[in-house]
């Protein structure tokens, strides 16, 4: 056939696509770790994540090749899991001039000007690209009907709780 490459090009379920566009939050897993909670801004049909220091964490993203990604939907509850290929833009590329000035114009709070923060994001951080790479993992009916909740980690900050202060005397009967 003509026009056919080698390459099998999976389509975009339409339901990865929407989501995708109006995604704002993404909780990204990379390989057996936990889900990590990432904002990321949506461009060409994928999702751009800034990682590294000064940024937010996202544990192994930048050496990863894949990952899995979870979406909510209107509602705020999750409407979709996928595998996502990650890609990273290297800061001497094209892409990065074009792409970057957009995500740091998306990101709230950050102090400077969207070209002071992509140069800052060229200099330690890493920008990882997030594309569909076949069907959804989970969605509709194959979504799980529990909540997922992971108990909480052991953690060194953990404290005994206090005894609540009271100013006046509580006189027993």
């Amino acid at each position: 056939m003509r026009g056919v490459t080698d390459e099998q090009v999976t389509p975009v379920s339409p339901l990865v696509a929407e989501a995708v566009k109006k995604a704002a939050v993404a909780w990204v897993a990379v390989g057996d770790r936990p889900p990590v909670a990432l904002w990321c801004v949506p461009l060409d049909d994928g999702l751009y994540v800034v990682s590294g220091p000064g940024e937010q964490s996202a544990p192994g993203l930048a050496e990863a090749d894949t990952a899995t990604v979870t979406l909510r939907g209107d509602h705020g509850g999750r409407i979709v899991t996928w595998s996502a290929e990650v890609s990273r833009v290297a800061p001497e590329s094209e892409q990065w001039a074009t792409v970057a000035p957009q995500v740091a114009a998306k990101r709230l709070n950050a102090s400077g000007s969207p070209a002071d923060l992509a140069e800052r994001w060229r200099a330690g951080s890493v920008l990882s690209r997030l594309t569909p790479a076949g069907p959804p993992l989970a969605a509709g009916e194959t979504l799980p009907d529990d909540s997922l909740a992971a108990p909480p980690r052991e953690a060194t900050a953990v404290r005994p709780t206090r005894r609540p202060f009271r100013l006046h005397r509580v006189r027993r009967r």
